[in-house]
């Protein structure tokens, strides 16, 4: 995140706050900024302890998904990746598993610019 200086200029919605929001909308299948606005504002009072402490708009979605770099997220998913491979080291099954498997978690199109 500061290597790639993500929560530069943001005051209200950080890089937490957006992969938070980000990762609901990917795993409660909502369709639009709209639709993640609207469920994470109907249980707002709940928010602060999911983790999220911004304020959920569609313009802040929107404005972060615009501007921020991709990569935060890709460097963030590769940490992941390695701290389940330590946790799963001694079991086989899984590691083989996850070898093999490819999930997409969006297909956006990313513009190498």
């Amino acid at each position: 995140m500061k290597k790639y200086r993500g929560n530069y200029r943001y005051r209200s919605f950080s890089c937490w706050d957006q992969f938070l929001c980000m990762l609901f909308a990917q795993l409660s299948y909502r369709e639009s900024l709209r639709d993640i606005e609207a469920c994470l504002k109907s249980q707002s009072a709940k928010l602060y302890h999911m983790g999220i402490k911004g304020t959920v708009a569609r313009m802040n979605l929107a404005r972060a998904n615009e501007k921020r770099d991709w990569r935060i997220y890709a460097e963030f998913a590769q940490v992941l990746i390695a701290r389940v491979r330590k946790l799963y080291c001694n079991d086989s099954d899984f590691l083989s598993d996850l070898e093999g498997t490819i999930y997409a978690l969006d297909s956006t199109t990313i513009d190498p610019d």
